[in-house]
């Protein structure tokens, strides 16, 4: 099993920034991607950003491209998300996941709440 720890989400200003953390721990050997989606109360998860373990590529939605950039901490085992020039609509909680063989999202943490004021 693997498990996921995200951290770093809260209340922001509208243009702010904030960076969000996750640790994966567990049975990581197999890691393909990481990644970040988020949801709002009514909607369905969305992707956000992704990025290979193997060689960084990294992938966005277009409504954050510009705006977010995730990496990771091969070591730590980490990956991070910042997020800069944030609006209103970037409002929701944000999962951390985690794709082991690059076919599809197998495990996900508890998700941080990320609200951006007007």
């Amino acid at each position: 099993q693997v498990q996921l720890a995200e951290s770093g989400g809260g209340l922001v200003q509208a243009g702010g920034s904030l960076r969000l953390s996750c640790a994966a721990s567990g049975r990581t050997f197999n890691t393909y991607r990481m990644g970040w989606f988020r949801q709002v109360p009514g909607k369905e998860r969305e992707f956000v950003a992704a990025i290979s373990w193997s060689d960084s590529r990294t992938s966005y939605a277009d409504s954050v491209k510009g705006r977010f950039t995730i990496s990771r901490d091969n070591a730590k085992k980490a990956v991070y998300l910042q997020m800069n020039s944030l609006k209103p609509e970037d409002t929701g909680v944000y999962y951390c996941a985690l794709d082991p063989y690059g076919s599809m999202w197998v495990y996900w943490g508890q998700g941080t709440q990320v609200t951006v004021s007007s």
